[in-house]
């Protein structure tokens, strides 16, 4: 179904902002101070929502966009830059989880944030799945184990050996690393994957997305600094993505309930924290060129 778009001549101040930030260029503005705005080539709208967020006086009509979904932003309440940064800083990858769940309201201001966060194109084709329990938790374990273990074996196999070192010489340097994680699981039932975490937000996009692993990280950076500022302690589920590139056969994907379509771009494993980092250090010297 398109869309409908237009222009409330009576509220309409002409300033020009439509004009300025839609990056499909359908609004046009008359030459002269104060021209009459004009639209063209409607159907080639990306729905961002820019000229519904910037009008003044709320004379642009979008049909994607009902007044009640128009709301004004309180500038003299968002945080400032130094609060900013400061959230930055003390953002960490803690994986020292209490077993205490994370409160469900958290998990759904987590969502939203990552959900916020924007898409190429204004796609929005990023999906979410939160997982939180516990026997679909031990099978992501399980599930990326068995992978790493498979890897390893091919690794090691006496006839590919040879030409897998000569093809992906860089892979050979993680076999140690795999052999720890499945011996940790496997012998001492030890979690080194998820960390004990009581709940996973799985980050998807439709399998064919251009930009759908971008995307992805850009929706969870939003939700990390979101779970920092609510005491929710997470990281970056690096292991199970990278055995989910590995998984052929799908079984995350079916785990999640997803259809064939979709595709597990990016993880963030969350949990209470057993305890807060009461400090933060500097980073290397920024690597940075002014032109």
């Amino acid at each position: 179904m398109g869309i409908s778009l237009g222009i409330e001549a009576t509220s309409c101040i002409r300033c020009g902002h439509c004009v300025a930030v839609c990056p499909a260029h359908i609004f046009s503005q008359e030459s002269g101070e104060r021209g009459a705005i004009g639209l063209q080539n409607v159907s080639s709208c990306i729905v961002c929502g820019h000229c519904a967020a910037v009008c003044p006086t709320g004379a642009v009509v979008h049909s994607a966009f009902p007044a009640d979904t128009i709301h004004p932003i309180d500038r003299a309440g968002l945080p400032t830059p130094e609060q900013v940064l400061a959230l930055c800083r003390a953002r960490r990858s803690n994986r020292a989880f209490s077993r205490k769940p994370v409160p469900r309201e958290s998990l759904e201001l987590i969502l939203e944030a990552a959900h916020r966060a924007p898409t190429a194109s204004n796609a929005q084709e990023v999906g979410f799945t939160w997982m939180t329990d516990p026997e679909r938790l031990k099978r992501v374990i399980e599930l990326t184990i068995d992978t790493f273990d498979g890897v390893a074996r091919k690794l090691e196999n006496p006839i590919l050996r040879p030409v897998l070192r000569r093809i992906m010489p860089q892979v050979y340097r993680y076999l140690p690393n795999f052999h720890r994680l499945v011996a940790a699981w496997r012998e001492q039932g030890e979690d080194l994957i998820l960390r004990g975490a009581t709940a996973v937000l799985f980050i998807h996009t439709p399998a064919g997305a251009r930009f759908g692993q971008a995307d992805a990280n850009l929706a969870y950076q939003n939700g990390s600094l979101m779970a920092e500022s609510l005491g929710v302690s997470q990281f970056y589920t690096g292991f199970v993505c990278s055995a989910v590139g590995q998984d052929r056969r799908g079984r995350f994907a079916e785990l999640l309930g997803l259809d064939k379509g979709r595709r597990i771009q990016a993880g963030m494993a969350v949990g209470m924290p057993s305890f807060r980092f009461p400090n933060y250090m500097d980073k290397q010297p920024v690597e940075a060129a002014w032109l």
